[in-house]
């Protein structure tokens, strides 16, 4: 693909990666109003989770066959169409009345944001020669680790000026601007679908427009037009109490309905769904859909634990079957299909399934960083602030893309486990020296060099982890391969807060064990001062025993590497094409 402007569009690709990897954590701060808003109390949080793991269950279960459908109909319009779908699930999601509702707008969201990842790695082998793709796709990789951190940061400032529902109408903007400005600089993108051009669809155009006016009408249910007595009657249901039973509900559906119709009926429709059904065919769907299903599993197994008593609940032994059913079925039709979503052999090199492998404990250990370092903070010196304990952070992540860029220079003298095992080492020696920080830590500037060798650590084997995975698969596969590798690190990041945080907590309600009970020592002042003091010592027990652990993974993630990538000829690569990264 050919454009007069591949900086910028790189650069809007970036910016929708770093949307979408914030999007993962934007709910931080925002899930207590989000429940109040779909009538979830506050004291029922569990009730809440599905807003999270819908998000991450869309991000990851879709992502194997969003990449596959990125090698065979090209790059751009399956970035637009990402960016489309991230947008119509933010949409969804701002006027959200039930649980349902918000939960599909944050699956199609995941949907979204998941599938701009290896769509925006494919447009930067496209738009850069090999020589030159070293600084854009170091730069895909930044924005994404970068992205997680900027969430919370995102939802704290629109918090403190708006509405929850603000933060998505941003995202919803973004996501249409994006994809406008993506598809108009591609110019004509490599598409491969062979969908027809021609005359505008003006019909369905019409359609479109009315089913979205309505639709918005039963979400927002205008209070000017309920207190009307002519307007009213459209939003009094005909039977029970669904809002889609009420005039205004069925004018919605019969429309969507005729569009739907429209799309599959006319010669030049306004959505070709027929060229994505034949690509969602050709890229194996129901191979697809059994892989998700699998992944599916292991999302909800994990995401729906209390991991105060356990790494995952009663139900989620459910959930983890039906995965491992969903697996070996999976595994049986890739033999007997004749195009499967994953080639025959595409995958069967050591190096392109180890780098699988490492990346899983990758993001079991990174995903203590991302999350554990803020809660230290907040626990210790800045008990009050959000905000100023996120920051704490930012020098973990400013050490990141410098680690990527060097990483990626060592890998073309050196093998890559050799790179990847010394990164981690880097990241295990971090997070050994955390484990010995104490109340008043951070208040020195001592700490920031553990954070600073810890994430440079962790960039420092970004590079040589995605270059096994390159070498060791076709280009044809390219995309496929970057999305397993961005699957298992989300997976490891999924299993591994889950696993670290029920251990940190059982070492956290043992210290309070010791601890007599609040009565006892509340008589006073100063003994409630102590005792709180003696609640945040067990809090950095917890914090101690998760670093620890994280430690562990990233000795593993080493050890990996280092057997699993001595075949992986990645020194016979340029050194800056070995920065494609993103997974």
């Amino acid at each position: 693909m050919k454009t007069a402007r591949p900086r910028t569009l790189l650069a809007l690709a970036a910016v929708a990666v770093a949307f979408a990897a914030a999007d993962t954590y934007v709910v931080v701060l925002a899930l207590p109003e989000m429940m109040a808003a779909v009538g979830v109390p506050i004291d029922q949080l569990q009730e809440a989770a599905p807003i999270v793991s819908g998000f991450l269950l869309g991000y990851v279960a879709m992502l194997p066959l969003i990449g596959r459908i990125a090698d065979l109909r090209g790059r751009v319009p399956v970035l637009v169409a990402a960016l489309v779908v991230f947008a119509t699930g933010s949409l969804l999601t701002a006027l959200a009345y039930d649980m349902p509702t918000m939960v599909l707008g944050r699956f199609l969201q995941g949907v979204g944001g998941g599938g701009l990842v290896p769509a925006t790695l494919a447009l930067v082998a496209d738009l850069y020669p090999v020589e030159r793709r070293g600084v854009p796709l170091g730069v895909v990789s930044a924005v994404q680790e970068i992205g997680s951190v900027l969430g919370p940061l995102f939802g704290a400032v629109v918090l403190s000026v708006a509405d929850w529902r603000f933060i998505f109408v941003v995202n919803l903007l973004v996501g249409l601007v994006l994809a406008a400005a993506v598809r108009r600089l591609a110019g004509h993108p490599d598409d491969r679908s062979g969908a027809r051009t021609g005359r505008f669809d003006w019909p369905g155009s019409l359609l479109l427009l009315v089913t979205l006016g309505s639709a918005a009408l039963v979400f927002l249910r205008p209070p000017a037009l309920l207190r009307d007595v002519t307007w009213g009657e459209l939003f009094v249901p005909w039977t029970g109490e669904s809002r889609w039973t009420t005039p205004i509900g069925t004018v919605t559906v019969v429309v969507g309905l005729l569009f739907v119709i429209r799309t599959l009926t006319a010669s030049r429709p306004l959505v070709d769904v027929r060229a994505w059904r034949g690509i969602a065919r050709e890229a194996d769907l129901r191979g697809a859909l059994l892989l998700a299903a699998a992944l599916a599993g292991v999302v909800l197994a994990f995401a729906t634990a209390d991991p105060r008593v356990e790494v995952f609940s009663d139900r989620g032994l459910w959930y983890l079957a039906g995965g491992v059913v969903a697996a070996v079925v999976f595994v049986l039709h890739l033999r007997r299909a004749p195009n499967p979503i994953i080639p025959t052999g595409a995958l069967r090199r050591t190096p392109a399934w180890g780098s699988m492998a490492v990346s899983f404990f990758v993001g079991a250990a990174l995903i203590a960083a991302l999350i554990d370092i803020p809660i230290f903070a907040r626990t210790t010196i800045y008990p009050d602030s959000q905000l100023l304990a996120a920051l704490v952070l930012v020098r973990f992540l400013v050490a990141l893309p410098v680690g990527a860029v060097v990483g990626g220079y060592l890998t073309q003298g050196l093998p890559a486990g050799v790179v990847t095992a010394a990164g981690m080492a880097c990241a295990a020696v971090g997070f050994v020296a955390m484990s010995s920080w104490h109340l008043e830590t951070l208040e020195h500037a001592s700490a920031t060099i553990p954070l600073v060798i810890g994430g440079f650590g962790f960039g420092l084997a970004l590079a040589p982890v995605n270059a096994a995975v390159l070498a060791a698969t076709d280009h044809e596969v390219h995309g496929l391969a970057t999305a397993t590798v961005v699957v298992s690190r989300m997976v490891g990041m999924l299993v591994g807060i889950s696993a670290l945080t029920t251990i940190g907590l059982r070492r956290y309600y043992t210290e309070q064990q010791d601890m007599p009970g609040v009565r006892e020592v509340c008589d006073g002042k100063s003994r409630c001062e102590a005792f709180t003091l003696l609640l945040k010592e067990a809090g950095i027990a917890q914090e101690h025993t998760v670093f620890l652990g994280a430690a562990v993974c990233a000795v593993i993630a080493g050890v990996l590497a280092l057997v699993l990538f001595r075949s992986a000829a990645t020194r016979a690569l340029d050194a800056r094409t070995l920065l494609r990264s993103g997974g």
